[in-house]
């Protein structure tokens, strides 16, 4: 038979735009214009403030940032600590991808929604309790002391704050792990496992094979966890401060902020920290953000996960089910702190009392806060709907021009800190007619702007997720019956994503009830305060001794909120949860 020769490549012609697609652009260049307007020029309005200098624009305030050594001294603990933080994460999070993708064992979808429970409980709140569990005569060092290990008579007891740094970067890390492990997950399950048989065929054994196959060619999945992981540490302001660690920049800012001081030199200290975490970015991207062959693609053959005995199942149990039970140590914590009456050199509390529970919700600062809370997160999941669903169909279902600049000028809020993201607003409202919904005017707008822009990429995520499982088909169909397509998107599309909105939903709502930065910084008179800025204002109060209890008590209706509602979002996505979160 006459072997045929190959086609010619032929010139690939472009897709026509639809009806739909045309019509649609203007409402894409609307949302675009909108993203623009509440993220990108409130960061440009950061960098300008930064380099303005008695009416002119001038490199002022940049030189005397970079010659201040304290100012300096403090970068780079923010690095070193965003560093750990992300070592940390790794260390936990590619041993558990592992044993999610790798291996099959009993429990092991039970184990898998517990390592991603610390993901959903604040650090912010935890750290209430650190001081109690890990300082020197703290519940640890008293329990090991007890049990013999220690013996107070003869030395010091151990600091496990480390002066604050370790306790600081112990706490991220339990928090920012599951994102990493969901990243790494995700990319193991892309890697194809003919490499790695190819290299156990030529002799290597399985650790080698993991470590010079595997391992590289999970880089880009793993780079894109550690970058989530070490902006969101290297910004970080609430877990420090409620730590009293105060040799960090973003607790400087924040500082400088909270004075209502809007003077170059602080937004140029925002520019350098923003500017440092996209240098950062940039050099891992160059270095580690590669796959060593060139590529990451879809396995092509089906790996056989390896069934654990006994032992190996004892082993999972114990990684997995320990370290969720250490993250969630601090948050169980935080409810012993709310509950007792006395907490004194004891391992726990020696006397209980409900007034503490009570105080929350009969106190009117303390209620008015809840109230304020749920009022800008309705009000911001409202908006994150809208956008969220308009956005995705833009882009999964019309699929407009320009579709992937829009997405991913939704999912940018993903890797710009909220420190910074606030700071742009404050810069925004300084002065002008904005000043009275600013800091020291009635920041509702500001604040349920923040906490909208900020989760956007939740919603958009869940509705581009639903959309994607939808045939098309089904909406065709009942355009052919003369449906238009609006009541076609109405009456047949909502209603099959419907528990993907209202996931995605309840996560926007459950994270901007217990936002942090744009709470602390954006919300300055105590008749705005959320719970977060409550929170911080009690734990920090030298008042009466009971404030810190009644901190943690707010603390714990807040952490049963979240609860709840990441429950009812398990409960309608399934083990599509953890999708949200992959960056």
């Amino acid at each position: 038979m006459t072997k045929l020769p190959p086609p010619p490549n032929l010139p690939r012609s472009k897709e026509p735009l639809t009806l739909a697609a045309m019509l649609s652009i203007p409402v894409e260049f609307l949302i675009a214009g909108l993203l623009f307007l509440l993220l990108i020029v409130p960061l440009g309005m950061v960098v300008a403030s930064g380099f303005m200098h008695e009416g002119s624009v001038s490199g002022y305030w940049f030189t005397r940032v970079l010659g201040n050594s304290v100012l300096m001294s403090q970068l780079g603990n923010s690095v070193l600590l965003a560093a750990a933080t992300t070592g940390l994460c790794l260390l936990m999070g590619i041993p558990l991808a592992v044993l999610r993708v790798r291996c099959r064992f009993v429990g092991q979808g039970l184990l898998g929604l517990l390592v991603l429970a610390p993901m959903i409980l604040p650090p912010f709140v935890g750290a209430l309790s650190l001081q109690h569990l890990a300082s020197r005569f703290g519940s640890i060092n008293l329990l090991l002391e007890r049990i013999g290990l220690l013996d107070f008579s003869q030395h010091l007891p151990p600091d496990w704050l480390g002066g604050g740094f370790a306790g600081v970067a112990a706490l991220q890390a339990l928090h920012l792990f599951p994102i990493l492990y969901l990243n790494a997950a995700a990319a193991l399950a892309n890697v194809d496992p003919c490499y790695s048989q190819a290299a156990r065929n030529l002799g290597a054994g399985p650790l080698r094979t993991f470590l010079r196959i595997t391992l590289p060619l999970m880089a880009p999945g793993l780079f894109a966890g550690a970058t989530l992981v070490f902006i969101w540490s290297f910004t970080d302001v609430g877990v420090p401060l409620m730590l009293d660690y105060q040799h960090l920049v973003p607790v400087t800012i924040f500082k400088e902020l909270a004075r209502a001081d809007t003077g170059g030199r602080t937004f140029c200290l925002v520019f350098v920290m923003l500017s440092s975490s996209i240098t950062l970015y940039a050099l891992g991207k160059f270095l580690f953000g590669r796959s060593a062959v060139g590529e990451a693609s879809k396995a092509s053959i089906a790996d056989q996960p390896r069934h654990l005995g006994l032992a190996g199942t004892l082993g999972a149990w114990l990684l997995m089910g320990g370290l969720a039970v250490l993250a969630l140590a601090p948050h169980a914590g935080v409810v012993l702190m709310a509950l007792s009456d006395r907490w004194v050199n004891t391992v726990l509390p020696t006397k209980y009392t409900l007034s503490h529970m009570a105080f929350v919700v009969t106190d009117p600062a303390t209620y008015a806060s809840i109230v304020n809370s749920l009022k800008y997160a309705l009000a911001a999941t409202g908006i994150d709907v809208v956008l969220g669903i308009a956005i995705a169909f833009l882009v999964v279902r019309i699929k407009v021009p320009l579709r992937g600049a829009l997405d991913s000028l939704a999912m940018l809020p993903l890797a710009v800190p909220g420190l910074i993201l606030a700071a742009g607003y404050v810069a925004l409202t300084a002065s002008g007619p904005l000043k009275s919904i600013g800091p020291m005017g009635n920041p509702f707008i500001i604040l349920v702007v923040a906490y909208a822009v900020r989760r956007l990429p939740f919603m958009v995520r869940g509705a581009s997720a639903g959309l994607t499982q939808v045939p098309p088909s089904l909406e065709e169909a009942a355009r052919n019956l003369g449906a238009s397509p609006a009541s076609a998107a109405a009456r047949i599309t909502l209603p099959l994503i419907a528990a993907n909105l209202i996931a995605a939903a309840v996560l926007t709502f459950a994270f901007s009830v217990l936002e942090v930065s744009d709470s602390l910084i954006l919300a300055q008179l105590p008749q705005h305060y959320p719970i977060t800025k409550q929170i911080f204002n009690l734990a920090t109060s030298a008042g009466s001794p009971e404030t810190p209890r009644q901190a943690a008590a707010l603390g714990v209706y807040g952490m049963a909120m979240l609860g709840a509602t990441m429950a009812a979002a398990a409960a309608l996505l399934g083990k599509r949860l953890g999708a949200i979160f992959r960056a």
